[in-house]
């Protein structure tokens, strides 16, 4: 098993309680039950150490002067008192419940709408499995902190103050001495906090890339099968876990060294206070209750001081988890509604970019922009048709318009109006997209083609099951009606049940429900036949008729379905025409036609291929799709 790194601490991270104060905008409701449950723990805790002071009494009392028909009255007490404890217990552990639940899921809410409104850029940074560990792990770890180890950590604190304030009232000397024993606890304390927060954040790092890893190889199962690379995968997977497991093993050293002195200074301090307490009573300072009573409450105590190191520890955890959080909470969402955004009535679909520049946020400084200063006007009800070599920034373009990015210059006009000055819900109904790598849902066929009509009450209505019917037709997803349950099959995770034609095509015919002004389609016919392609074409055609589109293409049967082509070459427009015109007058435009014709020779009468068939298709850029069709 290969040794994992040394552990290296995270930056200096904010004050324990500053990060867990940041919980409060989510507890703020649910805190007068939890200060309840606090209260209720603070009373189970005085009934615990009012059975010290009933022996007290029945010892200097009963057994002193040999009337032993008291003692059963004392018995009495003393269990009515351990069963008022349980009872208190009980009704703590039921008030604490509801409010830990309903901060866990308004946590949970918080993040999943937060990540759903960041910016595609956010997620191209960031790992799914982190994600889904923050929104996970870290709530749990939040939720048992709020319901149990807040309530747990206050309430025993206080039981330790009034527990040691009570020893006092017996002896001041042994109160004294079993506190000064106990000082060494801070110091362990102290150094315990400072190792084990930085130990917590690296394991729930680690343990995000973990889940990531699981994640990937889930979705990329099909690679990993059929290359061959299962059991590299299971290496890598079982380095990052034997990484989690080692750092797990050093916080539980860690937790368990603090427990050894939190649980052998005490003994040492009653040890101390036993010896002392014995020549005390002798002399006659302490009576023999009293020395009973003081190591009775000692012995109430031991459970709260034996706790405090697992509730330091599950603390610190929170905190680091509350830290984990905020961090994806924290990320500003650069694509909003502008002020005063005023969502335009339908228009008629002209798309207009002027002067569009764009660049990542972490592109090095002098280097160009992926795009960089295009000028392309497409006129309402026009089909226009992109290429250019890999690279050029096909995709990006098509990526714009919706704002999926935020241009960093120039700007694109829908109808005369800058999108930005849009609301984005308005803005993403009239513009619709299909990219050639179709994402379906776990849902029904139906659920997945009506996916953007926001518009439809009844998805079951005579209306919704015409647009359905329409765009399967339209898109050649006729297919559907053969499965199990028709339109109503659930489909599987991101569609993998089905062939990459398949996905396609209801992709596809997503984008033509949804009735959108502007049409962006990213060569999404890629995966199907020779023949099934031509009859998508040609229904296609009735469709763009009437709908502005943007189609990136990657072959020339795609290219002619547009009015005009506008060629992109290193993030601009060199030429724009109709296929003819470039064909006569654009040498470099005859170039990428010519690459594409090229890559377009090869037998495609197998790209979408029936349910009893499986293949691995080579794409147009070389390298080998990641779908086992089906």
């Amino acid at each position: 098993m290969p040794m994992t790194q040394p552990v290296s601490l995270p930056p200096e991270q904010p004050g324990v309680f500053r990060s867990l104060a940041r919980v409060l905008p989510y507890a703020k409701a649910d805190l007068p039950r939890l200060g309840l449950g606090m209260l209720i723990a603070l009373i189970s805790s005085g009934f615990a150490l009012a059975i010290p002071l009933t022996l007290e009494a029945l010892v200097d009392g009963p057994l002193r002067t040999g009337n032993t028909s008291l003692v059963w009255g004392a018995a009495g007490l003393v269990a009515l008192l351990g069963l008022l404890e349980a009872l208190f217990v009980y009704l703590r552990r039921i008030t604490v419940l509801t409010p830990g639940t309903r901060i866990d899921a308004k946590l949970r809410t918080a993040i999943y709408r937060h990540v759903q409104d960041l910016p595609v850029s956010f997620h191209d940074a960031w790992q799914s499995g982190q994600l889904l560990s923050r929104a996970q792990t870290d709530v749990s770890l939040v939720r048992r902190w709020m319901s149990f180890g807040l309530v747990l950590l206050v309430s025993n604190s206080i039981t330790i103050v009034l527990g040691v304030a009570i020893l006092f009232t017996w002896s001041p000397l042994l109160a004294g001495v079993f506190t000064l024993c106990s000082v060494p606890m801070l110091v362990f304390g102290s150094r315990f906090r400072s190792q084990f927060s930085g130990l917590s954040r690296i394991t729930q790092d680690q343990w995000g890339d973990v889940a990531t890893s699981v994640e990937e190889s889930v979705h990329g199962i099909r690679i990993l099968k059929s290359f061959g690379r299962g059991p590299d995968a299971l290496a890598r997977f079982t380095t990052r876990a034997s990484r989690g497991r080692d750092l797990e093993i050093e916080k539980g050293s860690t937790l368990a060294t603090l427990g050894f002195w939190l649980g052998w200074i005490p003994d040492f301090a009653l040890a101390s206070c036993l010896a002392l307490g014995v020549w005390l009573a002798s002399v006659g300072e302490l009576t023999t209750g009293e020395l009973f009573a003081f190591f009775a409450t000692a012995a109430v105590l031991a459970g709260p001081i034996a706790s405090i190191a697992f509730l330091l520890a599950l603390t610190l955890e929170a905190r680091s988890g509350l830290d984990r959080i905020f961090e994806v909470m924290d990320v500003t969402n650069t694509i909003v509604d502008s002020v005063g955004a005023i969502a335009a009535t339908k228009g008629r679909g002209s798309l207009v970019f002027e002067d569009v520049h764009f660049r990542h946020a972490d592109t090095e400084p002098g280097r160009p922009d992926l795009i960089n200063g295009i000028n392309l006007e497409i006129q309402p009800g026009e089909t226009m048709a992109l290429v250019g070599v890999t690279g050029s920034g096909k995709t990006t373009v098509t990526a714009l318009p919706a704002r999926l990015y935020d241009v960093t210059g120039g700007r694109i006009l829908l109808d005369g109006v800058d999108v930005r000055d849009m609301p984005l819900i308005s803005l993403r109904e009239r513009i619709a997209l299909a990219f050639e790598d179709a994402t379906l849902f776990s849902a029904s066929v139906r659920e997945n083609v009506l996916f953007g009509r926001h518009d439809l009450p009844d998805l079951h209505g005579l209306e919704a099951q015409a647009i359905l019917t329409q765009a399967l037709e339209v898109a050649e997803a006729g297919f559907v009606y053969d499965l199990p349950d028709g339109v109503e099959t659930i489909i599987g995770e991101q569609g993998l049940s089905l062939s990459g034609g398949q996905r396609q095509r209801l992709a596809l015919a997503r984008a033509i429900a949804a009735g959108p002004e502007v049409l962006v389609l990213d060569d999404p016919l890629s995966a199907l036949d020779v023949a099934t392609e031509a009859r998508v074409e040609s229904a296609l055609r009735k469709v763009l008729a009437t709908t502005t589109a943007l189609v990136v293409a990657h072959r020339p049967s795609t290219v002619m379905l547009a009015d005009r082509v506008a060629l992109l070459k290193k993030g601009r427009i060199v030429a724009v025409g109709t296929h003819t015109e470039l064909l006569e007058s654009s040498p470099a435009y005859r170039s990428v036609i010519s690459s594409l014709a090229d890559t377009d020779q090869s037998p495609r009468e197998d790209r979408d291929i029936t349910d009893s068939t499986v293949e691995l298709e080579i794409i147009e850029s070389g390298g080998l799709d990641d779908e086992v069709s089906r």
